[in-house]
């Protein structure tokens, strides 16, 4: 079985790292790079940065910030936040990021999958879904969890994968920032049926229900930000309890 990977997720704004609530109540919570090598050298085994900028100079500072990210890190990351384009995505990749991921854009135009997958690799897509209960169904959702789509989460996976996703992230809006654990069942059936990587996001408040989302609920990975940020489950003893667990990690060097 391959080994599961923990996955800090790192929000940036103006090249520096910060922590809220959908995106209000802004904290600088540090350094990108220097939080990035910290979590390397704890055992964190690729790391997602989030441009949350809107702004052409935004833009233009996160690329800069990649390529420093690219010079001194030495794990996998993916990075992520308003890439609309083939080009955007392009730009991001020859900056040195290993990965991108791809959420509100895909849901409007799904031939940005194809797009970014045809010309870099399936490998390079990562297609992040929010996705809410409404009615007993699993409606994706965008900007935040705020606008409800008409596309249903199983059903738009299954698409993302067709068109070359190399891995889905799903996040539950109705569990993230609650801390109350993720929904397994969803995980699980999401497994099931995709055959790529499944990464778990939002709901996790203690390694208890990490262990779950990775056992119970199939998922290959689990991302997190505040429980990292905040040292509230520092990585080497969650990687600790998971190894207790009998969940395959990759060790601690």
């Amino acid at each position: 079985m391959l080994a599961k990977r923990i996955i800090p997720c790192l929000d940036i704004k103006d090249g520096a790292t910060v922590k809220g609530i959908n995106f209000l109540g802004l904290k600088n919570v540090g350094d990108p790079v220097e939080l990035g090598r910290k979590y390397a050298a704890e055992g964190a085994d690729e790391l997602v940065y989030l441009d949350i900028s809107a702004t052409l100079e935004g833009r233009k500072t996160f690329a800069q910030l990649v390529e420093r990210i690219a010079e001194q890190i030495d794990i996998p990351f993916t990075v992520g936040g308003g890439i609309a384009s083939v080009e955007d995505a392009g730009n991001l990749l020859k900056a040195g990021a290993d990965k991108v991921t791809v959420n509100s854009a895909a849901v409007r135009d799904p031939s940005l999958i194809d797009g970014i997958a045809s010309k870099y690799g399936t490998q390079f897509v990562v297609v992040a879904i929010d996705a809410a209960c409404v009615d007993g169904t699993w409606r994706v959702t965008t900007h935040g969890g705020s606008r409800v789509t008409d596309r249903e989460l199983y059903t738009w996976a299954a698409e993302a994968q067709r068109r070359g996703a190399g891995e889905i992230l799903f996040t539950s809006m109705d569990h993230d920032g609650t801390k109350n654990g993720y929904p397994c069942d969803v995980y699980a059936r999401l497994s099931d049926q995709l055959s790529i990587p499944v990464i778990a996001s939002g709901g996790a408040g203690t390694a208890e229900h990490i262990a779950q989302v990775l056992t119970a609920g199939k998922a290959d990975a689990a991302l997190a930000a505040s429980i990292f940020h905040y040292n509230e489950i520092p990585i080497p003893i969650l990687k600790e309890y998971l190894a207790q667990q009998k969940i395959p990690i990759r060790p601690l060097a």
